[in-house]
This record gives structure tokens, C-alpha cells and sequence, in this order.
């Protein structure tokens, strides 16, 4: 077959890491190709030099068979190479089709010509299946077909190469079949596709070769006939990693988590929470499963004393929390891996060690009667969680931001759970972390659980969820639609409920 794409000899160095050493790939027409690795293999940094974004220190890069150098992504653009980045370039109060010519704009008679772009929009979805209205408002399509909205951007701008990263990470299974659907069609008419994922089930469905990255390096070329699921993970991580979930069977016993009819504001003061209940008991797992953007974020901020509750309770252990700060939560046995890790779970210029006492450096044995932190029990503190839970470091003094994604979260887990627990509040506790990592988070999740903590777990990933809990709410819109045990749940009926469907059309639907 004709090689649209090729990289030869890339490498690219930043201070103290090698991104990528002596990289070749290539892309063949009307492919899907899979590029698969753990966090900080260098798949981002190759794909940003194939689209423009950075240039490699060394090797040549050809599309079509003559050799490019980019400046900038609209050198990419101009040749042919378009990109969908995980969080989308859109503007919400934009339509459609204003999204689509921004930056490539169509005038006539010195005003935007925005009913020939429409136009385009409508030939251009009805050719690829892809059922966009032109004129909608970008804020109001749901994430699945906003996602279709930088396809069509790409294809506006005459992209016959398409890089898609993690491109199912917000989507619904519905969703993401769809996608695989619109990607198939892609292929048949000669778009070649470049396709960036952590999921290995989604990589052994859809892609046609698979290209493996480990520490900066090329280990592997494979096709998913010729392979499976576990040699793929072992290829990555550079170990044999357990892809299924060990789980017995849950022990609850007393509620440790109480929501009555929660209201919770967002930014812009709209309810993002709409009179929620729930309750958590030790010893199991409670899954909270919905699309991201349906009040997940807010209810965990609620509950863990990071936003104020407008109206309802939430009781912790017995005790009225509501809208108490994140101090005496934790006192009373709350821990928290937050969303987003970098901005609310670590501080990234403090040392490790000093990230693993924010908590309770106030207390003994790491502060004394008159208020001195004591260095020595801190710096022994690290050393030890460092070890037990296998964080990735030269030393227990590195500052946090030079550790890869996975360790940082190692970091978050170590500190929280090293002290006395009664409620462990995890939310999207693996999001953007390779397997290796997965695997370890998942099994320190559930020896919480079964050392009799009660865990709610947060997760945008229906397989997740599905291994982990024992009873799983889904939210849709700020409420919870509907709440089943795990050893009744179906995958599609869950992901009917995430798309909005009631439980009685999911039921009849399945």
C-alpha cells in the first residue's frame, strides 16, 4: 500500500528527558494506525512534531513522499494533516459552521459567506455519515457530535491524514461506537488515520497495525489478529500487567456517607446538582458513572468542602458536614484524589516528601508541641510510602512536577491513605494513566474496601466502574437517574442511561 505519512530517525530531547530516540513510523492510505504507550512514552511529543507543534532534533519527516519541515500546524494543515486534540478546539457560543471556517474564513463581497460554508458542512456530513446541522450552537450539541465538529473542521481544510487523540475519553459507549463507525467510513474513502488511545479493547476493535512506544522507543509492531490484549499491555508497561480486576464480594456494614436532596451551584451559579441523594456504606464501592459535565465534579467538591452547598445535607460518619471546610473532613476520616491532580491534589514546585504530610504536617510525629515541623520524621515518612507504594523517583526530595503522571497520582494515594480513613472520595482516579499505573490504583481501591472503608468512585469510564463497584449511580444532567448492583448492570443499559435515557427506556431498549 502507498505511504502517505513517514518518520525517520526522529528524535527530540528536552532538559534532563528523551522524548523520543530514533522514532520511524509511517502510515499507510485509507489505514487505521494505532499508536499505543504509557504515560511519558512520547507519543504526544511525535504526534505534535507530525502536526507542527514542535520540531525534532533530528530525522526527516515525509508525507506523500516528499519531505517536509513545519514551522507551524498550518504547515501541517496545507499538506494534507489534521488533528483532534482529547479537549476540543471549539468556541461554544459559536454555530457549527462559524466553528468550522474560523481561521479559514470564506468572504463574499467583503462579508463572511457563511451560507456557502454551510453548504460544505452539509455535503461533507452527509459524505462521511457524520449528521451535523450547520447551524446549531457548539454549546449546546452534546460531546459526541461536538467531537464530529472537529472531524468536519478537519475535513473542511482538505485533510487526508487524521490524527485523533484519545478521541473516545469523554464518550458514551453509544458514542464512541459511533465514532468507530464514522472512522471505518473515513478509511473507505482513503482518509488515513492515526488513532491514540490507553484502550486496549478499543485498539484491538478498530485499528488496522499497532505501533507500541516505551520510554521514548519504538518496542513493538503488531496487527490485533496476530495479538492480544495482555501481550499488548506487557509490551507498554515492560512487565506482565493483570487486566482483570481481583474482587470478591463486598462486606457493607454501617453508612459512613449520607447526601440528602443536595443542590450545588456551578461557576456561572446555575444548579449543576439537583437535589441528590445517595449513601455510601463501609466496606463497599459506590460508582458514580455519567459523561463528564453532568454535575459529577461539583458533587465531589461538595461533599470533600471544596464548593459551598446551596441547599441540602451531607453527613460524614454520623456527623453534619455540610458545607464544612476540608480541614476538619479530614480530621473526621475523609480522603481525596481529586480530578485534577496537578492543580488541587499536589503542590508541584514542594518535594515529594513535603506533598505527603499536607494533610497532617501539623500534627505529631510530624510537628511538635510548639508548632516546629520536624524534618527527619517527614523525610522518613517519605522514604517509607515512597517504597510501599512504589513511586518512581531518584530520591523523596524531588519536587512533584518532575514525576510522570502515574507517580504523581501514586504520590496523592500514598498521602491519603496513609492515615486513619473512614471515606475514600476518588474521582477519576486513572484518568491519562497507562496501565501499569491502572492496575495499581485499581488494586489499592479495592484493598481499601475490603479493609472496610467506604469508597465513592467517581469515573467517566463505564469499564471501570463496572470492575470496581459494588452498587453504581448514573448521573445525567445534575441528577441521578437511576442506581443498580453491579451483578445486574449492563454495560449498554448504563450507557443508555449516560446519554439520558430513563431506566424504564433502558430497560426496554436492552
Amino acid at each position: 500500500m502507498t505511504k502517505v505519512l513517514e518518520a525517520n530517525g526522529i528524535t527530540k530531547k528536552f532538559p534532563g528527558v528523551l522524548a523520543n530516540d530514533n522514532v520511524n513510523f509511517d502510515l499507510e492510505q485509507g489505514e487505521i494506525h494505532a499508536m499505543l504507550g504509557e504515560n511519558g512514552a512520547g507519543k504526544t511529543t511525535l504526534m505534535n512534531m507530525l502536526y507542527g507543534l514542535l520540531s525534532p532534533d533530528q530525522g526527516e519527516i515525509e508525507v506523500q513522499g516528499k519531505l517536509v519541515t513545519f514551522d507551524s500546524h498550518k504547515d501541517a494543515i496545507d499538506v494534507g494533516i489534521g488533528m483532534v486534540h482529547q479537549h476540543f478546539m471549539l468556541v461554544p457560543v459559536f454555530t457549527v459552521t462559524e466553528n468550522i471556517m474560523l481561521g479559514a474564513e470564506t468572504v463574499k463581497s467583503g462579508l463572511l459567506d457563511r451560507v456557502a460554508v454551510a453548504g460544505q458542512v452539509r455535503e461533507l456530513s452527509q459524505l462521511y455519515g457524520l449528521d451535523i446541522d450547520p447551524d446549531a450552537i457548539v454549546g449546546d450539541l452534546p460531546v459526541g457530535v461536538q467531537q464530529r465538529v472537529e472531524i468536519i473542521k478537519a475535513l473542511y481544510r482538505k485533510a487526508d491524514i487524521l490524527i485523533l487523540d484519545e478521541p473516545t475519553a469523554v464518550l458514551t459507549p453509544q458514542e464512541a461506537e459511533d465514532l468507530f463507525r464514522i472512522m471505518s467510513e473515513l478509511k473507505k474513502r482513503g482518509v488515513s488515520i492515526v488513532f491514540i488511545t490507553h484502550k486496549l479493547k478499543e485498539v484491538m476493535a478498530i485499528a488496522d497495525r499497532i505501533t507500541v512506544l516505551r520510554g521514548g522507543k519504538i518496542v513493538g509492531h503488531t496487527r490485533p489478529k496476530e495479538t492480544n490484549e495482555a501481550e499488548l499491555a506487557a509490551l507498554m508497561v515492560g512487565r506482565e500487567v493483570l487486566l482483570q480486576v481481583e474482587k470478591g464480594p463486598a462486606h457493607p456494614s454501617g453508612e459512613i456517607l449520607r447526601v440528602e436532596n443536595l443542590i450545588v451551584l456551578d461557576d456561572r451559579n446555575m444548579e449543576a446538582v439537583k437535589e441528590v441523594s445517595l449513601e455510601v456504606r463501609a466496606g463497599e464501592i459506590f460508582g458514580v458513572a455519567g459523561v463528564q459535565g453532568n454535575g459529577q465534579r461539583e458533587l465531589v467538591e461538595a461533599i470533600t468542602g471544596l464548593r459551598s452547598v446551596y441547599r441540602g445535607h451531607v453527613w460524614l460518619n454520623g456527623q453534619d458536614a455540610t458545607g464544612k471546610p476540608p480541614r476538619p473532613l479530614i480530621e473526621s476520616g475523609l480522603a481525596h484524589i481529586p480530578e485534577d491532580r496537578q492543580r488541587h491534589g499536589l503542590v508541584l514546585s514542594y518535594p515529594i516528601a513535603d506533598n505527603l504530610v499536607l494533610c497532617t504536617y501539623y500534627q505529631k510525629p510530624f510537628s511538635n508541641q510548639v508548632g516546629w515541623v520536624q524534618e527527619a520524621e517527614i523525610a522518613k515518612n517519605a522514604e517509607e510510602l515512597v517504597e510501599q507504594f512504589d513511586v518512581r523517583t531518584p530520591s523523596s526530595r524531588a519536587v512533584a512536577s518532575t514525576l510522570s503522571g502515574g507517580n504523581q497520582q501514586k504520590v496523592i494515594v500514598a498521602r491519603e491513605l496513609s492515615r486513619p480513613v473512614k471515606l475514600l472520595v476518588a474521582n477519576q482516579p486513572t484518568r491519562g494513566l497507562d496501565v501499569g499505573s491502572i492496575e495499581y490504583i485499581h488494586r489499592k481501591i479495592i484493598e481499601m474496601r475490603d479493609e472496610g472503608l467506604a469508597v465513592l468512585l467517581v469515573s467517566a469510564e463505564l469499564d471501570e466502574i463496572m470492575a470496581l463497584s459494588d452498587r453504581i449511580a448514573v448521573m445525567y444532567r445534575g441528577e441521578i437517574v437511576a442506581v443498580v448492583a453491579v451483578d445486574t448492570a449492563n454495560r449498554e443499559q448504563l450507557g443508555l442511561l449516560m446519554a439520558g435515557a430513563s431506566l424504564q427506556e433502558a430497560r426496554i431498549a436492552i
